[in-house]
């Protein structure tokens, strides 16, 4: 798939990883870039016994909109330096009232990017809204990590194969990205079930010019996602390519799954797909 249209949201404080490193790709890519800056309501504790002031509510929600404002400027002022094509767009998320907005604003896009939270300085509802991205949205998502390079390096490429129906769009989606690299990898790592053979995704990846390695990797520790990020790091990849949430949500937030592995201690920038 073409990428031509990216959305980024913008990180309130901190660095702006996701920001600087959607910047980089609409530059090398060509494509438009719009940056999305959220103003949360502040919320209510349901514990509170007394009700609270309105004063304060307005002082809230008021530094909330300066804060959106002041990421929007930095998103601004980067992008018109990096010379691409863009525009913002600044969204209030009222406390209760969903994500929906967000949602709409993003369902058009080729590619969202969002960085990983930085539990010094979390940005409200993160976890919610990547989920959110990747349910609703129809649009893949790219995770920036916060502890690595806001640059994307897809000389080498690691896809997460397991055959399934949310693999298979990660790989659509990452048709971008697959044929500018000069080598990737389709991991199969054995999870005590049956496994896919790779020969479809690589004969797949072939018709589109791109040559893949197919490896199957053993699991001892029936650790998938720790299993993808030892070879990923090990291996030099610089991106990671994976279906997100093959089971449902509840499953995995019971059973623990890759998706929700995957997405803690992430090292290499991540490219999902429900």
């Amino acid at each position: 798939m073409d990428i031509q249209d990216i959305s980024v949201v913008v990180d309130l404080a901190g660095e702006r990883r996701a920001a600087s490193a959607a910047i980089g790709l609409a530059a090398k890519l060509g494509a438009h870039l719009t940056g999305i800056t959220l103003a949360y309501d502040p919320v209510v504790p349901g514990y509170a016994v007394t009700p609270v002031p309105v004063d304060f509510m307005l002082s809230a929600r008021n530094q909330a909109i300066a804060d959106a404002k002041t990421a929007e400027a930095d998103f601004l002022a980067k992008a018109t330096a990096a010379g691409v094509s863009h525009e913002s767009r600044m969204l209030e998320v009222m406390s209760g009232g969903g994500l929906d907005d967000i949602i709409h604003e993003v369902r058009l896009a080729d590619l969202v990017v969002i960085g990983e939270d930085d539990p010094d300085r979390p940005e409200p509802v993160r976890e919610a809204l990547i989920e959110s991205v990747l349910f609703h949205a129809g649009a893949p998502l790219l995770l920036i990590p916060r502890k690595a390079p806001a640059t994307i390096d897809p000389r080498h490429v690691v896809i997460a194969w397991d055959g399934s129906i949310t693999a298979s769009r990660a790989v659509r989606s990452s048709l971008a990205f697959l044929q500018a690299a000069e080598s990737v990898d389709v991991i199969i790592v054995d999870d005590g079930k049956e496994l896919p053979t790779g020969q479809r995704v690589s004969a797949y990846l072939k018709r589109h010019g791109v040559a893949v390695t197919v490896k199957t990797l053993p699991n001892p520790a029936k650790d998938v996602a720790k299993t993808l990020r030892a070879y990923a790091g090990e291996s030099g990849a610089g991106l990671i390519v994976m279906g997100a949430y093959g089971h449902s949500r509840l499953l995995e937030w019971i059973l623990g799954g890759a998706t929700r592995g995957m997405l803690k201690g992430l090292d290499i920038p991540l490219v999902m797909a429900h």
